[in-house]
Protein backbone atom coordinates (compact mmCIF):
# COMPACT_ATOMS: atom_id res chain seq x y z
CA UNK A 1 0.00 0.00 0.00
CA UNK A 2 2.52 2.48 0.96
CA UNK A 3 4.53 1.94 -3.01
CA UNK A 4 0.90 2.66 -4.30
CA UNK A 5 0.57 6.15 -2.05
CA UNK A 6 4.01 6.72 -3.07
CA UNK A 7 3.56 6.15 -6.78
CA UNK A 8 2.99 9.25 -9.08
CA UNK A 9 0.11 11.77 -8.48
CA UNK A 10 -3.26 11.82 -10.24
CA UNK A 11 -3.23 15.71 -10.91
CA UNK A 12 -0.10 16.27 -13.16
CA UNK A 13 2.55 17.79 -11.01
CA UNK A 14 5.35 16.07 -9.32
CA UNK A 15 3.19 15.17 -6.14
CA UNK A 16 2.99 11.42 -5.28
CA UNK A 17 -0.98 9.76 -5.17
CA UNK A 18 -0.54 10.88 -1.36
CA UNK A 19 -0.07 14.46 -1.59
CA UNK A 20 -2.26 14.71 -4.23
CA UNK A 21 -5.32 12.68 -2.49
CA UNK A 22 -4.52 14.83 0.59
CA UNK A 23 -4.79 18.13 -1.23
CA UNK A 24 -8.58 16.68 -2.67
CA UNK A 25 -9.45 15.76 0.83
CA UNK A 26 -8.29 18.58 2.55
CA UNK A 27 -10.31 20.91 0.06
CA UNK A 28 -13.68 18.65 0.75
CA UNK A 29 -12.92 19.32 4.17
CA UNK A 30 -13.17 22.74 3.38
CA UNK A 31 -16.47 22.83 1.74
CA UNK A 32 -17.81 20.86 4.63
CA UNK A 33 -16.67 23.22 7.00
CA UNK A 34 -18.35 26.18 4.46
CA UNK A 35 -21.27 24.14 4.38
CA UNK A 36 -21.53 23.86 8.10
CA UNK A 37 -21.18 27.14 8.50
CA UNK A 38 -24.24 28.19 6.45
CA UNK A 39 -25.97 25.36 8.48
CA UNK A 40 -25.38 27.25 11.43
CA UNK A 41 -26.15 30.68 9.62
CA UNK A 42 -29.53 28.77 8.55
CA UNK A 43 -30.60 28.18 12.36
CA UNK A 44 -29.77 24.03 11.43
CA UNK A 45 -27.45 23.09 14.38
CA UNK A 46 -27.96 19.53 14.46
CA UNK A 47 -27.99 19.11 10.76
CA UNK A 48 -24.19 21.98 11.65
CA UNK A 49 -23.03 19.48 14.29
CA UNK A 50 -23.20 16.64 12.01
CA UNK A 51 -21.43 18.41 9.40
CA UNK A 52 -18.87 19.80 11.38
CA UNK A 53 -18.04 16.78 13.09
CA UNK A 54 -17.39 15.27 9.95
CA UNK A 55 -15.20 17.49 8.42
CA UNK A 56 -12.84 17.90 11.39
CA UNK A 57 -12.87 14.00 11.44
CA UNK A 58 -11.85 13.78 7.91
CA UNK A 59 -9.10 16.71 8.94
CA UNK A 60 -7.47 14.57 11.77
CA UNK A 61 -7.54 11.43 9.60
CA UNK A 62 -6.01 13.31 7.24
CA UNK A 63 -3.22 15.18 8.93
CA UNK A 64 -2.42 11.97 11.01
CA UNK A 65 -2.17 9.84 8.10
CA UNK A 66 -0.42 12.40 5.44
CA UNK A 67 1.10 15.26 6.82
CA UNK A 68 2.80 15.17 9.61
CA UNK A 69 5.12 11.86 8.31
CA UNK A 70 6.30 14.27 5.45
CA UNK A 71 6.95 17.24 8.23
CA UNK A 72 8.97 15.30 10.66
CA UNK A 73 11.12 13.50 7.74
CA UNK A 74 11.77 16.40 5.64
CA UNK A 75 11.03 19.67 7.02
CA UNK A 76 11.90 19.17 10.79
CA UNK A 77 15.58 18.20 10.29
CA UNK A 78 16.00 21.87 8.63
CA UNK A 79 14.76 23.96 11.17
CA UNK A 80 15.85 26.10 11.82
CA UNK A 81 19.07 26.59 9.95
CA UNK A 82 17.31 26.26 6.31
CA UNK A 83 13.99 28.23 7.56
CA UNK A 84 14.48 31.00 4.58
CA UNK A 85 15.60 28.35 2.28
CA UNK A 86 12.92 26.96 -0.64
CA UNK A 87 9.73 25.64 1.25
CA UNK A 88 10.88 25.23 4.71
CA UNK A 89 9.37 28.95 5.95
CA UNK A 90 5.68 28.28 4.22
CA UNK A 91 5.77 24.51 5.52
CA UNK A 92 6.62 25.58 8.76
CA UNK A 93 4.02 28.44 9.23
CA UNK A 94 1.34 26.38 7.47
CA UNK A 95 2.27 23.24 10.33
CA UNK A 96 2.02 25.70 13.08
CA UNK A 97 -1.60 27.13 11.61
CA UNK A 98 -2.72 23.46 10.81
CA UNK A 99 -1.56 22.58 14.48
CA UNK A 100 -3.07 24.97 16.21
CA UNK A 101 -7.01 24.73 13.86
CA UNK A 102 -6.64 20.62 13.98
CA UNK A 103 -6.55 20.92 17.76
CA UNK A 104 -8.47 23.72 18.39
CA UNK A 105 -11.14 22.37 15.71
CA UNK A 106 -11.18 18.71 17.81
CA UNK A 107 -12.06 20.62 20.92
CA UNK A 108 -14.55 22.62 19.67
CA UNK A 109 -16.44 19.64 18.01
CA UNK A 110 -15.90 17.65 21.38
CA UNK A 111 -17.77 20.57 22.97
CA UNK A 112 -20.40 20.86 20.53
CA UNK A 113 -21.06 17.42 21.00
CA UNK A 114 -20.67 17.80 24.82
CA UNK A 115 -17.73 15.40 25.50
CA UNK A 116 -15.72 17.66 27.58
CA UNK A 117 -16.07 17.87 31.30
CA UNK A 118 -18.26 21.00 32.20
CA UNK A 119 -15.18 22.98 33.77
CA UNK A 120 -13.91 23.16 29.88
CA UNK A 121 -17.14 24.37 28.25
CA UNK A 122 -17.19 27.71 27.08
CA UNK A 123 -20.36 29.93 27.08
CA UNK A 124 -19.53 32.74 23.59
CA UNK A 125 -19.59 29.15 21.21
CA UNK A 126 -20.49 31.21 18.62
CA UNK A 127 -17.05 32.93 19.12
CA UNK A 128 -14.67 29.59 19.66
CA UNK A 129 -16.75 27.97 16.52
CA UNK A 130 -15.92 31.32 14.28
CA UNK A 131 -11.85 31.18 15.53
CA UNK A 132 -11.99 27.48 14.58
CA UNK A 133 -13.31 27.88 11.30
CA UNK A 134 -11.06 31.02 10.07
CA UNK A 135 -7.83 28.60 11.57
CA UNK A 136 -9.26 25.99 9.37
CA UNK A 137 -9.73 28.28 6.62
CA UNK A 138 -6.05 29.84 6.75
CA UNK A 139 -4.45 26.15 7.22
CA UNK A 140 -5.76 25.09 3.97
CA UNK A 141 -4.84 28.23 1.96
CA UNK A 142 -1.35 27.84 3.55
CA UNK A 143 -1.61 24.01 2.51
CA UNK A 144 -2.56 24.57 -1.03
CA UNK A 145 0.26 27.29 -1.40
CA UNK A 146 2.71 24.43 0.53
CA UNK A 147 1.58 22.53 -2.21
CA UNK A 148 2.01 24.89 -5.37
CA UNK A 149 5.38 25.46 -4.07
CA UNK A 150 6.64 22.42 -4.04
CA UNK A 151 5.01 20.31 -6.08
CA UNK A 152 4.30 23.10 -8.93
CA UNK A 153 6.90 25.40 -9.09
CA UNK A 154 9.43 22.83 -7.67
CA UNK A 155 11.19 25.38 -4.71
Amino acid sequence: MGNFLDSPGFLGTTATFRSDASLILILIAAVLFTIGWQLAVHKRYDSHRWVQTTAVSLNAIIVLSAMIRPFVIYILPGIPAKLLEGSYGITTVHALVGMAAALFGVFVVLRGNQLVPRALRFKDYRRYMRLSYALYMLATVLGAIVYVVVFIIGI
